[in-house]
């Protein structure tokens, strides 16, 4: 094999396997069977939150899983692949490809990982049902502010209690 060409790989195992090393979350499906209109809706839904889907030589794939660690994955490389990179948000992936897939039976889920962490079709299927980054952190805020809401309306009571005049006008 040509050097230069040689080369060309070697620096794509690189950059794939610093993809796989900066996010947070990456979920690898066999698109076999989309049509190009669906495969270009899947891209849109993905780009507007954050995730970049790629098609990768399966060799270059496996190698760069390896090499960042996830040698696991590499075992998901066969046959047609895409993997599904986030940097920011964990769920997002899993949830939009498992809604996608479960409208377009074509869309295959294969496995990957979450927060450096190998998981399977299943583990993605049940982080895919959970609520994103921003309605996870609005019902934990809830949870927090509960105690205060209660004793605020607690306290409430008890001064309409007190003074039943004064809570009528």
């Amino acid at each position: 094999m040509n050097s230069a060409v040689l080369e060309s790989k070697k620096q794509e195992v690189n950059n794939v396997a610093e993809k796989f090393q900066n996010s947070v979350s990456c979920v690898v499906v066999n698109p076999r069977g989309l049509t190009v209109q669906e495969a270009t809706d899947l891209r849109k839904q993905l780009r507007a939150e954050g995730v970049e889907l790629k098609v990768i030589k399966n060799n270059i794939s496996a190698r760069a899983a390896s090499k960042a660690g996830y040698d696991k994955l590499s075992e998901l490389f066969v046959g047609p692949s895409a993997v599904a990179f986030s940097e920011s948000d964990a769920v997002a992936p899993a949830k939009i490809i498992y809604e996608f897939g479960s409208k377009h039976k074509n869309l295959k889920l294969k496995g990957g990982f979450i927060e450096k962490r190998i998981v399977s079709i299943e583990q993605l299927a049940e982080v895919a049902k959970l609520p994103n980054r921003d309605g996870m952190l609005s019902m934990l805020l809830s949870v927090l502010q509960a105690p205060m809401r209660n004793l605020a309306y607690a306290i409430k009571q008890i001064g309409e209690k007190d003074n039943p005049t004064e809570a009528n006008e």
